[in-house]
């Protein structure tokens, strides 16, 4: 199957259509993990985005029922340089193709993913459309049109949000979840620690998230432009009432409540090899990441202290409140995709609300 990627800038490629066949518009990102692309593709923070894969050749380990991080596909679109149906894995369920077609995803491989990457990192993230059926090599204006008249979702959390509050059984702390698009090893994580979970959508009332006596609250990942969010007000409510725990998104609407801001970062940190350094201690851990955008360290105030920096561009990656009890981070300690290496921030924030 014939497959082309028209760029905004009128960049073309032609490839082979992965997937099913038809049309799909969104911001083209990459991603430089060369393993872990399922949980990538399930993240809730990738809805709206078309998911381009760095690492020349995905697939080989096909798909299985214990790598994902949601219900289904979030991606838009996906764009491989190859992709194999030869899987081998004692876990895989089907190959990543049988998977695309299942989850109704639209693709392209067979391109020259350097070169479009190498366009991303020097013009930052584009909109850009997968015809899968055809190559296009007439008439680009009519796809350029479309691209230039598309916009993004402003409040893509509404779309990956959980519909209605549910309960996870466990026996220690009290811990509630703001689902942002709360990413399954989040959860994992603090059923591992015995917490007994309490999922909220991500419009839920403060006072109803209070009511149910939590120790601590976790304000989850998730996708969009944080300053175009409509959840800030309701983090106000809820500082200082509570211990938080921040994680990506999370990370970035507690700054927004304090008065911070937030900027677009030209073409984001999406991997699973980011360096980032703890000011308190002086360590330096690997993290997986997954974000466009990033706490302006000039607009903090002077309750915040910035206790983790990113060692690639010296951004923000971690911010403490003392006064508040609360601890954000940027990066996804939960991984999954990526190292574990901050894995420890989830006992760290139970021992917390224990002291607290």
């Amino acid at each position: 199957m014939k497959a082309s990627l028209i760029l905004e800038d009128g960049t073309v490629f032609h490839g082979k259509g992965i997937g099913i066949k038809g049309e799909t518009i969104g911001e083209v990102v990459f991603n430089t993990g060369m393993t872990g692309y399922q949980e990538i593709l399930t993240d809730p923070s990738y809805y709206g985005q078309i998911i381009t894969f760095t690492y020349p050749l995905i697939g080989n380990y096909g798909v299985n029922d214990s790598s994902q991080e949601s219900n289904k596909i979030q991606v838009k679109g996906i764009i491989a340089r190859e992709i194999t149906n030869h899987y081998s894995n004692w876990q895989a369920k089907s190959s990543l193709q049988q998977y695309l077609v299942k989850n109704q995803v639209i693709g392209i491989e067979q391109i020259d993913t350097r070169a479009l990457v190498k366009k991303l990192r020097e013009k930052g993230t584009m909109f850009g459309v997968i015809v899968n059926g055809q190559w296009v090599s007439s008439n680009i204006e009519k796809y350029l049109i479309k691209i230039r008249a598309f916009q993004m979702d402003e409040n893509p959390v509404a779309q990956v949000t959980t519909k209605k509050p549910h309960v996870i059984k466990g026996e220690g702390k009290r811990i509630a979840v703001l689902d942002f698009g709360v990413k399954s090893n989040i959860i994992r994580n603090l059923k591992a620690l015995n917490c007994k979970i309490f999922i909220f959508p991500a419009w839920t009332d403060p006072e109803v998230v209070l009511a149910m006596k939590p120790d601590g609250l976790v304000l989850s990942n998730g996708p969009g432009d944080p300053a175009k969010l409509p959840y800030v007000e309701n983090i106000k409510s809820l500082i200082g009432r509570v211990p938080i725990f921040g994680i990506c998104l999370g990370h970035q609407l507690t700054a927004l409540a304090f008065g911070a801001k937030t900027y677009k970062l030209k073409y984001g940190h999406r991997g699973v090899n980011h360096p980032i350094k703890d000011l308190r201690t002086q360590k330096v851990y690997i993290t997986s990441q997954n974000h466009g955008y990033v706490v302006d360290a000039k607009t903090l105030p002077r309750s915040a202290k910035i206790t983790h920096i990113n060692l690639n561009d010296n951004t923000i990656e971690g911010l403490s409140y003392p006064d508040y009890n609360i601890q954000t981070v940027q990066y996804h300690p939960e991984a999954a995709p990526g190292p574990y290496d901050s894995n420890y921030l989830f006992k760290a924030f139970i021992d917390f609300t224990a002291k607290s």
